[in-house]
C-alpha cells in the first residue's frame, strides 16, 4: 500500500504542475511533510515512535498514540481493543525501561507522576509503581524479563506487524488501486498470449500434413492477404503461431524472439528460393505475358495451387523438403510463380509495404522474395525538441529516449503507447543507457561529470557518481550484459557540438574511459587509450561482455579484453569521429559509420582489414540540418545509436531524411542492399533502435522534431 501511495502521490504532483496549481501544490507537499502516517510507512511510523522513545519525549509519544488512535485503532472490531490496549501498555514500558536503562531517573519519576491517575487502577501496573525506588530493577523477579533485548525486538515486531495488517484492511480509495489494476490486466493479456500460444502449437500439431501430394506452390499466407480485415487481437495470435513453431535453437542474442534464428556464419547471407512470391515497386502492377496466361490456365487444371503453412521453413525443415529437379529450366519456374491466387482471396498488399529496390532482380528475371512487411506504424509526440537518444530495453517492453533540452521520457508502447516516467534534470543529460539486471535501472550520463543510476519503476534516483571533474561531459554508457559493471565515456570541455567549433579544433578532445561496478558503486579501472587520451563516442559488449569496441573522436577504434582488461588492438578506422560502432551477429567482424560518411566492415582476427565498405548518404550519418523559414537552420552532431540489426544479423537500419532505411548485409558489392523505407517523418532521423524481444520486430525512429515512430515489421521467411 506504501508503494501504491507514493505513486499516487506522484501522480497528483504531475496532475497539479500540468493544471498550474502551484499553492495548492506548496499546501500539498507541506501536508505530505507533516503527515503522521508517513505515506502508511509502518518503517517509518516505528522510527517515530522510537524517536521520541529515545528523545524521552513522553508529550509527543502520547499525542501520536492518540493520534493512531483516533485516525485508526477506533475504526476496528471489539474484539481488537483488547490488542490496542496491550500494545499501549508494552509501548509505555518500553518507554519506562529506556529511561532506567539510561540512567534517568527524573524521567522515570515524572512518567509515574503524569500517568499515576491513568495506570493506578489497571492490575498489570500494580508492581511497577514501585520501580523508580528499587536499587537493582532489572534483578526484580516481575519486571526482570523487560529489560531484555528480546523483549524489546519481539515488542517493535509485534506493533510492526498488527500495523500493517491493520492498513491492508483498510478501506482504500479507488484511486490506489489504479497501479493494481494495471498490473492485474498486464498479468491477464500476458496469460492470454501464452494461452493463444499453446493452442495454435496444438493446432499446428495436430494438423499432418499429407507427403506426396506434389509440390506446394508459395505464396503470401492468408492471414497476410486478409491483413486488412484483422483485428489486433487476431494479428497477434498469428504472430505468436508464427514464433511457436519455430524449431531452431535459441539465439545468445535477446533479439530472437519472433525471427527464427540460423546458425551464426561469417558474411553469408539468406539465399531466396525461385518459389518466393515476386515484389514489384509500390503502385506498379505487373501484367503477365500472353504466354505465361496460356501456361497458367493450363496449369491450372492439373495443379492444387495451396497456401504457405503457417509454420515458417528452417534450414533443417527446408532441407526436408523435395528438391526440384536440376534440369528444370527457367520457363518451368515461372510457370509455378505467375499462376493466379484463388479469386476468392484475392491479394491486398498492406500499408506501406514496400518491395526491394536494389538486388530485386536476379539471374534470369527471377524476383526476390520481399523480406520484411510493414504492420504499423505509431508516433510518440512527448517531447518538444530534438532526440539524442532513443534505447528500448532488453524485454522490449519500455523505451527511453532523451532530447537534447534534457528531459527523458520512459514509456511503453505494449498494448498501448503510454508515458510511464518523465525525467527532469537541472544539469544537462548527455546520455543514456538500460541496465542488463534488472532491467528497470536506467543509467544517465550528465555534463557535469556525474552518473545516475534511475530506479523508473520508483521514479527515483538510486546513486549519483561522481566521475572526473576535468572531464565533466559523460558522451556514452555501456552496461555489461552481465550487469555486474559498465563503462563510461567522459570527455573534457571544447566541443560545442556544432560542425563549425568541431571542425575548428586542432585536436580531438581529451577524455577517459572508466569501468565502474554497479554493486559496490566504486571505479574498478581507468582504461589506457593510446596512443594519446581522447574522447570516447559510441562504446558496444559483445554478447556475453568478454569484448569491448569503442569509437573516439580521433577516428580509431578500440577492443578490449574485458577479462585481461587491457586493449586487445586499435586501428585507423576513419577519416575524422567515429560516431557508431557495434559487434556484428557472428561477433567475427566490428562495422562502424564515421564522419567520412563511410558504412565499413572490419575483420577483428585481422586487425584493421576491411571486409567491405559502403558509402552512405550525409542524412544517414550527419551532421544532421534541419532548414525553416527565414534562413533558419539547425544542426546536430550524431550522440546516438545509427544502425541497428534485426535479430538475425542480416539487416541493417540506417538513418534518413524521411525516415527509417532498411537494408541487406551483403559478401560483395555493394555492401548494402536497400529492402525497406518506413518512412513517417517530416525531419532527419537522428537515432534508431531494433528489438525484436516480441513477437514482431520494432524499429524506433527518432527525429529532429522531436517525434520517434515505432514501426512493427513482420518478417517474411521462404
Amino acid at each position: 500500500m506504501a508503494s501504491a501511495v507514493e505513486r499516487t502521490d506522484e501522480h497528483v504532483r504531475e496532475y497539479l504542475i500540468y493544471r498550474g496549481f502551484t499553492n495548492t501544490l506548496k499546501h500539498l507537499d507541506h501536508e505530505i511533510k507533516a503527515d503522521k502516517e508517513k505515506g502508511f510507512r509502518v518503517d517509518k511510523m516505528i522510527e517515530q515512535l522510537q524517536q521520541f522513545v529515545q528523545s524521552f519525549d513522553l508529550f509527543s509519544l502520547k499525542e501520536y498514540w492518540l493520534y493512531l488512535d483516533r485516525r485508526l485503532f477506533c475504526r476496528l472490531e471489539d474484539v481488537y481493543k483488547s490488542t490496542v490496549n496491550k500494545l499501549r501498555t508494552s509501548l509505555y514500558r518500553y518507554y519506562v525501561i529506556n529511561t532506567i536503562q539510561r540512567g534517568n531517573l527524573e524521567k522515570t519519576q515524572e512518567f509515574f507522576q503524569k500517568q499515576a491517575l491513568e495506570l493506578q487502577g489497571q492490575p498489570e501496573w500494580r508492581d511497577w509503581f514501585m520501580l523508580p525506588f528499587l536499587p537493582a530493577p532489572e534483578q526484580n523477579p516481575a519486571i526482570a524479563p523487560y529489560f531484555s533485548r528480546q523483549w524489546a525486538d519481539t515488542f517493535l515486531v509485534s506493533l510492526h506487524n498488527f500495523l500493517s495488517v491493520l492498513f491492508q484492511c483498510v478501506p482504500q480509495p479507488l484511486l490506489l488501486s489504479f497501479d493494481a489494476e494495471v498490473q492485474r490486466m498486464t498479468s491477464l493479456t500476458e496469460e492470454n498470449e501464452q494461452l493463444q500460444q499453446q493452442l495454435f502449437a496444438m493446432q499446428t500439431e495436430s494438423r499432418d500434413p499429407k507427403d506426396g501430394e506434389g509440390v506446394t506452390l508459395h505464396k503470401l499466407p492468408p492471414y497476410v492477404q486478409n491483413m486488412d480485415r484483422l483485428g489486433d487481437t487476431e494479428l497477434d495470435l498469428v504472430s505468436s503461431q508464427r514464433a511457436v513453431s519455430t524449431t531452431t535453437p535459441p539465439s545468445r542474442n535477446f533479439f530472437s524472439t519472433f525471427l527464427p534464428q540460423g546458425r551464426r556464419t561469417s558474411g553469408k547471407t539468406p539465399q531466396m528460393t525461385s518459389g518466393s512470391l515476386p515484389s514489384h515497386p509500390s503502385g506498379a502492377r505487373k501484367e503477365p505475358s500472353a504466354g505465361q496466361l496460356s501456361r497458367s490456365k493450363e496449369a491450372a487444371p492439373t495443379k492444387e495451387v495451396k497456401p504457405i503453412s503457417s509454420q515458417p521453413l528452417t534450414s533443417e525443415s527446408a532441407n526436408s523438403q523435395p528438391q526440384q529437379p536440376a534440369n528444370q529450366t527457367p520457363e518451368r519456374r515461372g510457370e509455378m510463380e505467375d499462376v493466379e491466387p484463388p479469386a476468392e482471396t484475392p491479394f491486398k498488399a498492406p500499408e506501406g509495404t514496400n518491395s526491394c529496390s536494389s538486388g530485386a532482380e536476379t539471374g534470369g528475371g527471377l524476383s526476390v522474395e520481399q523480406a520484411f512487411i510493414k504492420l504499423s506504424q505509431e508516433e510518440y509526440g512527448e517531447h518538444h525538441s530534438s532526440i539524442m537518444h532513443c534505447r528500448v530495453d532488453c524485454s522490449g517492453r519500455r523505451v527511453a529516449s532523451l532530447d537534447v533540452d534534457g528531459v527523458i521520457k520512459v514509456w511503453s508502447f505494449n498494448p498501448v503507447m503510454q508515458t510511464k516516467a518523465t525525467i527532469m534534470s537541472k544539469s544537462p543529460l548527455l546520455s543514456l543507457e538500460w541496465a542488463t539486471k534488472p532491467d528497470r535501472l536506467l543509467l544517465l550520463g550528465t555534463g557535469v561529470g556525474t552518473v545516475r543510476l534511475y530506479d523508473t519503476d520508483a521514479k527515483k534516483n538510486l546513486y549519483e557518481m561522481n566521475i572526473d571533474e576535468t572531464h565533466p561531459r559523460i558522451l556514452s554508457l555501456a552496461c555489461s550484459p552481465s550487469g555486474s559493471s559498465f563503462v563510461c565515456s567522459a570527455a573534457a570541455l571544447g566541443g560545442s557540438g556544432s560542425v563549425e567549433s568541431a571542425a575548428a579544433l586542432p585536436a580531438p578532445v581529451s577524455g577517459q574511459l572508466l569501468l565502474w561496478d554497479t554493486k559496490t558503486v566504486k571505479q574498478q579501472l581507468q582504461f589506457s587509450l593510446e596512443p594519446d587520451p581522447v574522447a570516447i563516442n559510441c562504446t558496444a559488449f559483445n554478447h556475453n561482455g568478454n569484448l569491448l569496441v569503442t569509437g573516439a573522436a580521433d577516428g580509431v577504434i578500440r577492443l578490449f579484453d574485458m577479462q585481461r582488461l587491457e586493449s586487445a588492438m586499435s586501428w585507423r578506422a576513419h577519416d575524422g569521429e567515429v560516431y557508431s560502432v557495434e559487434f556484428s551477429y557472428d561477433e567475427n567482424t566490428v562495422l562502424s559509420i564515421g564522419e567520412d560518411g563511410k558504412f565499413v566492415q572490419w575483420n577483428i582476427h585481422r586487425c584493421g582489414v576491411k571486409q567491405s565498405e559502403q558509402v552512405l548518404p550525409q542524412d544517414a550519418t550527419g551532421p544532421f540540418v534541419l532548414s525553416g523559414y527565414s534562413g533558419y537552420k539547425q544542426v546536430q552532431v550524431p550522440r546516438g545509436r545509427l544502425f541497428a540489426f534485426d535479430s538475425e544479423g542480416q539487416h541493417v537500419l540506417t538513418c534518413s531524411s524521411t525516415g527509417g532505411l532498411i537494408y541487406r548485409l551483403t559478401s560483395g558489392e555493394p555492401a548494402l542492399e536497400r529492402v525497406l523505407s518506413l518512412g513517417g517523418h517530416k525531419a532527419p532521423v537522428v537515432t534508431v533502435d531494433w528489438s525484436s524481444a516480441l513477437d514482431c520486430g520494432t524499429c524506433l525512429t527518432a527525429s529532429m522534431d522531436g517525434k520517434i515512430k515505432l514501426s512493427t515489421l513482420l518478417a517474411q521467411k521462404s
